[in-house]
């Protein structure tokens, strides 16, 4: 199978979008995680839907209120390009915001349901001997929660990889610069004679969507029995 230059070019700035939606939301999801997962306060619920509500929008509407946010006539998007020169439209970072938001909830939901599964116990403990609440988190709660961490970031890129609504509508459709795999595939299907094409790289999606699911588990397998083999000893 031989692909064109501009099927490799949609494959690179796939990967490149995907890494760089998960480097980003990697620091605020730990956080939020950490946060849902030890505090009880008023208005969880809703906190907790409007975190997860980019998996039941339609991704269009996500990109649209990330026109209307960080657009350069944005709320935030007019400060961002007046003081720091930012413009995140129609440019591969602006991509990567948008696979970012839409990956965010797995990332959310895959650690939350590891940092529960933490016996506070184990915290509490090393709090009584002096242990700092940050000192608590980076050497106990999170190295127990590696599995969770583990599946969600593969999950989260996975599905930034696979991003579509929300980046042709907030990144646009531009070649060699928002024009990733799946935006490559929607426009082969648009064009007559490029249905072979258009068959290659759905096969190349749904290779690297599985290589990522079965990524993710493998790991998570194998970090939680390294942790039980640590536990035993």
């Amino acid at each position: 199978m031989t692909l064109s230059p501009a099927e490799w070019e949609a494959i690179r700035l796939s990967l490149l979008i995907g890494l760089a939606a998960v480097a980003w939301i990697l620091p605020p999801g730990i956080a939020v995680a950490w946060w849902l997962a030890r505090y009880h306060f008023r208005g969880k619920a809703l906190v907790n839907g409007l975190i997860h509500l980019p998996l039941v929008l339609p991704p269009v509407v996500v990109g649209y209120l990330l026109l209307i946010g960080l657009g350069r006539q944005g709320v935030f998007g007019q400060w961002l390009y007046s003081n720091l020169g930012v413009s995140l439209p129609f440019t591969w970072q602006g991509a990567a915001v948008a696979s970012g938001v839409m990956a965010f909830p797995l990332l959310v939901r895959a650690l939350r349901l590891s940092l529960e599964a933490v016996d506070p116990k184990l915290e509490a403990a090393a709090s009584t001997l002096g242990a700092s609440r940050w000192r608590v988190f980076t050497t106990i709660t999170l190295p127990l929660a590696i599995p969770g961490l583990l599946t969600g970031t593969v999950l989260a890129f996975a599905r930034a990889l696979s991003e579509f609504g929300a980046t042709i509508t907030f990144a646009s459709n531009i070649p060699g610069e928002t024009r990733t795999l799946p935006l490559a595939l929607y426009t082969l299907i648009q064009t007559p004679g490029q249905e072979a094409a258009a068959a290659r790289l759905c096969f190349l999606a749904i290779i690297i969507a599985l290589l990522s699911l079965i990524a993710s588990e493998w790991l998570a397998r194998r970090t939680q029995q390294r942790l039980q083999e640590r536990d035993a000893y």
